[in-house]
């Protein structure tokens, strides 16, 4: 179906020249322009050139640029540059299929598309009118302020969810257990499994006490999660995962933008939680949202940020010290129906990644 201006951009993943399953979804906060190349010849030809002499635009600080092709050797034949310039490939159309941009005969219609820094089409024109879509993203100036005014991600942040002795005695279990590497959940071949990568540096420490399990319940269910359903109108009755993470300063302890409900075995997920233990003995470590600016935010100790798990975030690298948070999932019935008929794609090994433990909110605490 033909593209709507300022509908949101349809989210892919594709191959690059880095990686087989580039998440496009996690590029919010740039102006972003996909060139739907055509095949080799003069149009090509003329594109590239367009390319080439407004070079200078992409720095991915504000802006980027994907070409889109279709043939094997002609991605072959590309190279990324960087900072700025990237390129996927889409052999069988699905990218372009999904922009509304294959013709009768298969080969992409060829066109600029231009994505705004909260994901959504800017514009888009036919490669015909090079000149004029050039021109209007060279006027686009600051992803901060193209809303027109500052920018707020849509989040809770809940002071007073745990007092300050019970946060160190959660950074004790930690201390104790020493925590294991965090990876990240990915769909690979149909199941939903943990990988280990540069893209999240993190170590976890699993809760097993039952009596700890319940103070935290009793603890959320009483100043949380009534603020939930006050602010999203969600009655939340299952916490996902009793988690103390580490993020060290040692190797600058981040996490990448990304969004928490992709994979199938995630995509119960409605909501997530992050909960500073000692928010005053680090710097940097802070929730950043992209696709709402680089504003960043940051509970106090034993408060809490809640925000959707459909939302592109980051945890930005600590600079100093060591943050510790807890970190759970949200979600209700319907979506606790969803988790069972989707825990059939997960693999067997992926809890090793994720450290996930699941465990419902008492009914009569919920409400």
């Amino acid at each position: 179906m033909p593209l709507t201006i300022g509908a949101g951009a349809p989210i892919f993943q594709a191959r690059t020249h880095v990686r087989p399953d580039y998440a496009f979804g996690s590029l919010g906060g740039f102006f972003i322009l996909l060139a739907f190349l055509p095949r080799p010849g003069p149009a090509r030809d003329a594109a590239d050139r367009a390319l080439a002499s407004h070079r200078g635009l992409f720095d991915d600080r504000k802006r980027l640029v994907f070409s889109v092709v279709q043939g094997e050797a002609d991605f072959m034949g590309l190279e990324p540059q960087m900072p700025g310039v990237r390129h996927f490939h889409d052999p069988d159309g699905s990218i372009a299929r999904s922009y509304g941009l294959i013709g009768p005969a298969g080969d992409f219609v060829p066109q600029w598309v231009l994505v705004d820094p909260m994901m959504r089409v800017l514009f888009s024109y036919g490669i015909d009118q090079t000149e004029r879509a050039f021109s209007e993203l060279q006027s686009l100036d600051d992803p901060e302020t193209h809303a027109g005014t500052p920018m707020h991600a849509p989040v809770l942040i809940a002071p007073r969810v745990f007092e300050p002795e019970f946060c160190r005695k959660l950074i004790d279990v930690y201390l104790k257990d020493g925590g294991g590497v965090s990876g990240v959940m990915r769909d690979v071949g149909g199941k939903t499994v943990g990988v280990v990568d540069d893209f999240k540096k993190r170590r976890d420490a699993t809760i097993h006490d039952p009596d700890l399990m319940e103070q935290i319940q009793r603890r959320i269910s009483a100043r949380l999660l009534p603020q939930i359903a006050k602010s999203f109108m969600l009655k939340v009755t299952r916490m996902e995962r009793y988690i103390v993470a580490r993020y060290d300063s040692a190797d600058g302890g981040y996490f990448k933008p990304h969004r928490d409900n992709t994979t199938r075995a995630t995509a119960h997920r409605q909501f997530a939680c992050s909960i500073n233990l000692n928010a005053e003995e680090f710097d940097g470590g802070d929730l950043r949202f992209p696709e709402f600016g680089q504003k960043t935010y940051r509970p106090p100790t034993g408060g809490a940020v809640i925000f959707s798990c459909a939302l592109l975030h980051e945890a930005t690298s600590v600079t100093r010290g060591e943050r510790f948070a807890f970190l759970p999932f949200f979600y209700d019935d319907a979506h606790a129906a969803i988790r069972e008929e989707n825990m059939k794609f997960l693999d067997a090994k992926a809890e090793t990644a994720d450290r996930d433990e699941p465990a419902g909110v008492p009914a009569e605490a919920a409400a």
